[in-house]
């Protein structure tokens, strides 16, 4: 560790761990071989020289691999977390100590830790906004317009984020633009489905050891993530039940095989709970009344609302520590609730977040979405921007060529045929 590194400004937990970190980091980077070639060429063409950039993600050591990835690029990168509990200490620490980026980010911290650090990210007068869930973006509108003018584009990459700035642009004060990262193919096909799907069940056994084969795990939501979340918990022996209030996905989940009702029903039958909606109370205190003796509640959605814990600790008699990531609600019925992670992001309080074969192509395309922005700065207009198809499209065809398979490609006279309105049977 060089001086110059110990200068870099940083709020870490321990720049001793930096050496774990990097082994960890190191060892992320074998699945993620298509952000690995984005930042060989970054590093050659250094399309963010002069680039402030604010990336608001959670630390974790795939995120390492994109925010080397933008430093190589050239931007002046500095990094915040997007959750209290999501920061991985070890990497956050490896990337001030040995990379010379300014990361800001410690497990655990407070609410006015985490504020603070939103306020220290727009201290840097970004000009990039890479968000996790919009809270920059939204602090910036609210309490430092002036700054706006600085800003050349944000990147979201959430279904939650998204909503939000959908939000804004309806109420007029989204003045810029803003990529959708989120519903890029190559993301939320994979990132929602198969990275939370799998990380969500991790962290529930992390945090409880408990067998998953022959429980009813109700999944409240069948988006992406929901949809992801109730294969795996089939695949892993649970009785399903979704709930939803949308009619074609409720009626989507009918036919994916799943019992679907309305969680006044379903909170007497579940033994685990797991949200993925992205509202909030989604798990209310009459729900809790109904629930049986030990049942367990966790959510893997972006931000620790979608369960009611004022409603449910306004029931209890005492809470206690019973594992780590897990406390026990003693009710005033005599019956206990288990909430894991404090309701925040189960996959990322207790266990690692989405496999790094996921993330690589999750943040290819905030790597680029970036890269875009800065190319195209003074051309786009405010509003929501969708990743180019091509830009998706490639990403797709270097992940395949990473994992050694080859796919058929038209032939000059199916080109034709697909391009012809006067071909028919």
């Amino acid at each position: 560790m060089t001086a110059t590194q110990t200068q870099i400004k940083h709020e870490v937990k321990d720049l001793s761990l930096a050496a774990l970190g990097r082994q960890r980091i190191e060892w992320a980077g074998r699945e993620m071989p298509v952000l690995r070639q984005i930042r060989e060429r970054f590093a050659k063409e250094k399309p963010f020289a002069g680039i402030r950039l604010v990336a608001c993600c959670h630390v974790t050591t795939e995120t390492a691999h994109l925010a080397i990835a933008l430093k190589e690029g050239g931007a002046d990168a500095l990094l915040i977390a997007s959750n209290p509990l999501s920061t991985q200490d070890d990497v956050a620490a490896c990337l001030v100590a040995d990379y010379g980026i300014s990361v800001y980010a410690i497990k655990g911290e407070d609410n006015d830790t985490y504020h603070r650090h939103v306020q220290i990210a727009l201290d840097h007068k970004p000009n990039i906004i890479i968000d996790d869930g919009s809270d920059v973006v939204a602090t910036l509108i609210q309490e430092r317009p002036n700054q706006i003018g600085d800003l050349i584009g944000t990147t979201e990459e959430t279904t939650t984020g998204i909503v939000r700035l959908r939000a804004m642009f309806r109420d007029g004060v989204l003045t810029f633009p803003a990529m959708n990262v989120n519903d890029a193919d190559t993301k939320h096909f994979f990132d929602n489905r198969y990275g939370t799907g799998q990380s969500t069940l991790d962290g529930i056994i992390r945090a409880t050891n408990i067998l998953l084969a022959g429980k009813s795990i109700v999944v409240a939501g069948y988006g992406w993530c929901g949809k992801g979340t109730a294969l795996r918990a089939r695949g892993m022996g649970a009785n399903v039940i979704v709930t939803e209030i949308d009619p074609t996905k409720a009626i989507e989940a009918v036919m994916d095989g799943f019992l679907v009702m309305p969680m006044d029903e379903a909170a007497a039958q579940g033994d685990i709970f797991i949200t993925v909606t992205g509202n909030k109370h989604v798990i209310r205190g009459e729900h809790f009344d109904a629930m049986k003796d030990g049942a367990i509640v966790c959510n893997s959605g972006h931000f620790d609302i979608e369960i009611d814990l004022k409603a449910l600790a306004s029931r209890a008699s005492e809470v206690k520590t019973v594992r780590s990531f897990t406390q026990e609600y003693r009710l005033n019925n005599n019956k206990s609730v288990i909430v894991l992670g404090e309701g925040r992001l189960i996959n990322l309080a207790a266990a690692e977040g989405h496999p790094s074969a996921v993330m690589d192509m999750s943040f290819a395309n905030q790597a680029l979405a970036s890269e875009y922005l800065v190319k195209n700065q003074g051309k786009l207009e405010a509003g929501i921007h969708s990743i180019p198809t091509e830009v998706d499209k490639d990403i797709a065809r270097l992940k395949l060529q990473a994992m050694g398979i080859n796919i058929d490609s038209l032939t000059p006279d199916q080109t034709e045929y697909i391009n012809s309105w006067t071909s028919g049977t």
